[in-house]
């Protein structure tokens, strides 16, 4: 990483593994699979001269189970699939998100179910980012669309998976793995680089589930002389499984309100000649870069037409949608799925303004013309 502003011509994959490395990734574990291989391909060759460790498994279950590990050891650890392996991830992204352990799963999603077309673009794993586990708990999400995005989005996962010592997606699609663009890589020292909090208690006293002020307790990593207990099962605040309510409903109301009580932090989003809009498109992914042009047609043709283009997926922006829908006549979510997000948004705007989505689930794009035709509803 230089220590000045650098110019690059590089693919959204490729943003990605200088985005993890800046951020300190340290451990890869992961198997391949179109259209994120690249990543893996590239840190096999990278992490090794930083004095990281790359480990190829033998799928994604072990994948997932891999960078688990390596995070409690107190390595910055990712792994990186699409939506076949993703969906193998899932029960151990569980147990990241029960035992509250940071780390970065970055997806690059193609078109499905199934096998479906490994080279394709699609937007269908958006819930299952949300919903893909069972059982109760929050997640991070992120989506970029551009290939400065991929680098600034995967040190933003692995600062908040830090933070906020809980697994975050990053939740990209094959355009944007596989699109090359001119970036500008900021200066090292411009970089904001978070590491998770140390324990300042000495280890008889350290409880790695403990109520706190900033509801995120210190995770120390195995071996450095802090005995405690980890599991997928409900604890106490000591980690050992617990089945009384006075210790489970505890848990869930720090593991929540980490993230309720700090949206300020989490949520991330932009927003284009939103101020006068009768119309507002609200996109995300490769589908933001139609929606954004399709914007600026529909306004030299004279329609008041903005745009909300979302970053953070998870947790989602309802304010800001509300915000909008109390302004704007209708509001229009491009999608390369059947329909997934544009629930959230139809959730948010509570009737205020009429929610349409435009959707593709083809293997190609959604264009510009699409979002214009569905704009005369």
């Amino acid at each position: 990483m230089a220590s000045k502003p650098s110019i690059r011509f590089m693919q959204g994959n490729e943003a990605v593994v200088e985005g993890a490395l800046v951020a300190g990734l340290r451990f890869y574990g992961g198997y391949p699979i179109t259209p994120s291989s690249e990543i893996a391909e590239m840190l096999s060759q990278r992490l090794p001269r930083v004095g990281g460790v790359f480990i190829q498994m033998e799928d994604e279950i072990a994948s997932m189970a891999s960078i688990i590990g390596a995070s409690i050891g107190g390595a910055k650890a990712a792994t990186a699939t699409s939506g076949p392996g993703f969906s193998l991830m899932q029960e151990n992204l569980g147990f990241a998100a029960m035992a509250e352990v940071p780390c970065v799963v970055i997806t690059v999603q193609r078109a499905g179910p199934s096998t479906g077309q490994p080279t394709a673009p699609a937007q269908g794993d958006v819930m299952q980012a949300r919903w893909g586990t069972h059982g109760d708990h929050p997640i991070i999400a992120l989506c970029p669309s551009t290939v400065r995005e991929c680098f600034d989005l995967t040190i933003r996962a692995f600062n908040l998976a830090e933070k906020y010592r809980s697994p975050v997606i990053l939740l990209m699609d094959e355009v944007i793995g596989h699109v090359r663009e001119k970036v500008e890589i900021p200066a090292e020292d411009d970089i904001d680089i978070i590491d998770r909090a140390q324990a300042t208690v000495p280890p008889e006293w350290y409880h790695p589930y403990e109520d706190g002020e900033s509801l995120v307790p210190p995770l120390v990593p195995f071996g450095e002389g802090y005995r405690y207990h980890m599991t997928g099962l409900y604890h106490d605040i000591s980690g050992f499984p617990t089945e009384r309510p006075d210790e489970i409903a505890p848990w869930f109301d720090r593991v929540f309100a980490k993230i309720d009580e700090n949206l300020n932090d989490l949520l991330d989003f932009t927003e284009e000649e939103t101020e006068d809009a009768e119309i507002v498109l609200v996109a995300y992914g490769c589908s933001a870069r139609s929606a954004r042009h399709a914007m600026r047609l529909a306004r030299e043709r004279g329609k008041a037409v903005g745009l909300i283009k979302l970053r953070t997926i998870w947790p989602f922006a309802d304010t800001a949608i509300a915000r909008l829908a109390r302004r704007a006549r209708l509001l229009v979510v491009p999608e390369m799925n059947r329909g997934q997000l544009v629930l959230e948004v139809q959730r948010a705007a509570a009737g205020r303004a009429k929610v349409i989505g435009v959707n593709r689930t083809d293997g190609q794009m959604i264009t510009p013309a699409q979002i214009l035709e569905a704009l005369e509803t």
